[in-house]
């Protein structure tokens, strides 16, 4: 059996290298003169955006800035944005800076100037004809992976569904880590972001699409995280955990591109798009059940998990380490003040069923989880989250 893997074309990492973004360009192999900066309002309070906009302009680049990226971007969001500030400005390139909404709004930006489609029309896999102008990718939290992914997610608010455009043509052209950016996330982010990166790795660890290739980035990260991830919360001026985690995500999304996420994902998008639970914390509360349901079937991948991750010795059976890394999720949750109630969102007895039919229609990543789940499994897991 063959493996195909492609990721972005230069990657750049370590503390303060965001001051090597004009020097870095030249990577790009064209003239740049006009640029679209798509960060957020947090950066601007933090000083980043003149930051930027002052160490470009000294090279003779122009540059629109565009922050009015919503945290869950609706597709009207992103088509408003594009058609009112992104393709007036006819950029040479796209920077972003911030997280994964973010993102992915200056990957979806960077093939709509490009292909003469509807945004809705890319929804999908594979449906993007024609590359994007290059995109430059800083992200600021440690948790989508979205800078090394082909996928891009958008809000549907009239399905109440959240839905991806994957394409190779999402891939960006430049890269930079800089874990100094993440000092300044807040608690709540850190601890969502984080668990949402730890999901991708675990989650491409036991799908059913998992190979070498993602293994490798998926037991890695995992690594990475499980040592980093309270302190992190804890000691959030800690340079290296923050480093830590920013790599963690990084081979995260590096996993999922190369073997997809599954159920825990796809019982999480219904919940963002009908009751607006952020993506992390979504991801977050559902793991751990999720990894139960499918304890059986993938004991001896749980128990690897456990094991690179410090969770379990080699003395305990897959039962065992499968269950210790199971609890230390659990454990993870409570002291990073992660919900478990679904009730604090509005989510009553009587939704279960309608979203258990939505998440079901989420094939693409349902396909990946290693045990079938039926209607009646994805409702048990939701009301576990209703206690």
């Amino acid at each position: 059996m063959s493996y195909h893997f492609q990721t972005v074309k230069h990657l750049v990492h370590g503390a303060g290298c965001l001051d090597e973004l004009a020097q870095r360009l030249a990577l790009l192999d064209l003239p740049i003169k006009r640029l679209v900066l798509v960060t957020q309002n947090s950066m601007h309070r933090l000083g980043v955006t003149e930051r930027v906009r002052a160490m470009l302009s000294a090279e003779g680049i122009t540059v629109q800035v565009i922050d009015q990226v919503e945290i869950e971007p609706t597709l009207a969001n992103i088509e408003q944005l594009f058609r009112d500030q992104v393709a007036p400005h006819a950029p040479d390139a796209l920077l972003a800076i911030g997280g994964g909404s973010v993102l992915d709004a200056a990957e979806l930006f960077s093939v709509l100037l490009t292909n003469d489609t509807p945004l809705r029309e890319l929804l999908g896999v594979d449906k993007v004809a024609r590359p994007g102008i290059p995109t430059i990718m800083v992200p600021t939290t440690s948790g989508t992976g979205s800078e090394v992914t082909p996928n891009a997610i958008v809000t549907l608010p009239d399905e109440a569904l959240k839905i991806g455009v994957v394409s190779r043509h999402l891939l960006p052209s430049l890269v930079l880590l800089d874990p100094l950016l993440t000092l300044s996330l807040p608690r709540p982010i850190t601890a969502a972001t984080g668990m949402d990166a730890f999901t991708h790795a675990l989650e491409s660890f036991i799908s059913t699409k998992a190979n070498p290739v993602s293994d490798g980035f998926a037991l890695e990260s995992m690594r990475l995280i499980a040592g980093s991830l309270v302190q992190a919360f804890e000691q959030p001026d800690s340079v290296q955990a923050r480093a830590d985690m920013l790599l963690g995500s990084m081979y995260g999304g590096l996993a999922l591109t190369a073997a997809g996420t599954a159920a825990v994902h796809a019982l999480a998008y219904p919940l963002g798009g009908q009751f607006h639970v952020t993506h992390g914390v979504a991801n977050a509360m559902l793991l751990p059940h999720v990894m139960l349901f499918n304890q059986d079937a993938c004991a001896a991948r749980l128990q690897r998990a456990a094991r690179v991750c410090g969770i379990a010795s080699e003395k305990d059976s897959e039962l065992v380490a499968s269950g210790k890394l199971v609890g230390c999720i659990v454990d993870w949750a409570k002291r990073l003040h992660i919900p478990q109630d679904l009730r604090a969102f509005g989510v009553e007895d009587e939704h279960v069923p309608g979203l258990a039919v939505a998440a079901s229609k989420v094939t693409r990543l349902m396909g990946n989880n290693p045990k079938p789940m039926s209607l009646d499994d994805i409702e048990a897991v939701y009301r576990c989250l209703l206690p």
